[in-house]
């Protein structure tokens, strides 16, 4: 397999035209953002700088963002805020239900900052926000973005106990790229917390592209996601927040993307989402069929 990049370099002085997002107003954003603002409720879709906010408002759905809006990690990729983190809001789990039913969501995607100051990572308040929704809306399919728990894998039991329908927690980028992308994080201890997540529940990842990746660590990654029976997989384009942060190595042509999704399909992953405005929670419900 070639050592080359996946990609040729594009001219980086512009975004190419794939990656150019042409909205018009919708009267359904308006009513999602009064609804996240009357509950005190937080999106990714907002504080990460989502390329796909617009339309995901509306079409009356958002990916929350618990426990606050400042990480305790400060990683190179990431828009989210680093610093001192708030303290956790004990009425963020009934404010997120409510979101849910009065979005009338079928599936919602939950995640949060990374929560290093807390014993468990902040596993119990995701597991309270799980029997909150399905309290409130039994038939909406649940699933959670999770950070590593610091490998603590009795703090991942607790979300695995209290039964979403999928756990995701994104590898993000290649192996040799963590210590400039990830610092904080570990390339095993990722694999391994989703090495532990219960087979009854689908495990999901997501990754980046343009980051300086080469063409066979992709495959390395792919394969060691497999390994560890991750079931979902999505692969979209990395996209600068700031002149501060990693810069964009080169834009991927969608033709790759097609590419790794066949690839990733082969190598038995049950749902890909590939391309290059592919984030972690865009459009998550397809792999149901939603």
């Amino acid at each position: 397999m070639s050592s080359c990049p996946v990609y040729l370099v594009i001219e980086m002085s512009r975004k190419p035209d794939w990656l150019r997002i042409r909205h018009s107003e919708n009267p359904q954003r308006a009513g999602v953002e009064e609804i996240l603002r009357s509950l005190n409720l937080n999106t990714v879709c907002n504080e990460a700088n989502c390329p796909n906010y617009m339309e995901c408002f509306s079409n009356r759905t958002a990916t929350f963002m618990i426990m606050g809006t400042v990480c305790t990690r400060n990683c190179g990729f990431c828009n989210v805020q680093y610093g001192l983190p708030q303290q956790l809001n004990p009425d963020e789990p009934k404010n997120i239900a409510q979101a849910v039913k009065e979005l009338g969501l079928k599936y919602v995607v939950v995640t949060s900052v990374t929560r290093d100051d807390l014993p468990d990572g902040g596993a119990g308040h995701f597991a309270k926000i799980i029997a909150e929704i399905r309290q409130a809306v039994p038939g909406t399919k649940i699933e959670v973005l999770v950070p590593d728990f610091l490998g603590c894998i009795d703090a991942l039991k607790t979300v695995v106990d209290a039964e979403p329908d999928v756990i995701s927690h994104n590898m993000e980028t290649v192996k040799s790229l963590y210590p400039e992308v990830r610092p904080q994080a570990e390339y095993r201890r990722s694999l391994n917390l989703l090495k532990n997540i219960n087979s009854n529940i689908a495990s999901k990842s997501g990754i980046m592209l343009g980051l300086g990746e080469m063409d066979e660590e992709i495959h390395e990654l792919l394969d060691d996601l497999r390994e560890v029976d991750c079931d979902f997989l999505t692969i979209g384009q990395y996209l600068a927040p700031s002149k501060g942060h990693v810069p964009v190595k080169a834009y991927i042509e969608p033709r790759k993307f097609k590419e790794l999704e066949m690839a990733a399909r082969e190598k038995g992953f049950k749902f890909v989402a590939s391309g290059p405005l592919v984030r972690s929670s865009y459009r998550a419900g397809e792999a149901f069929g939603l």
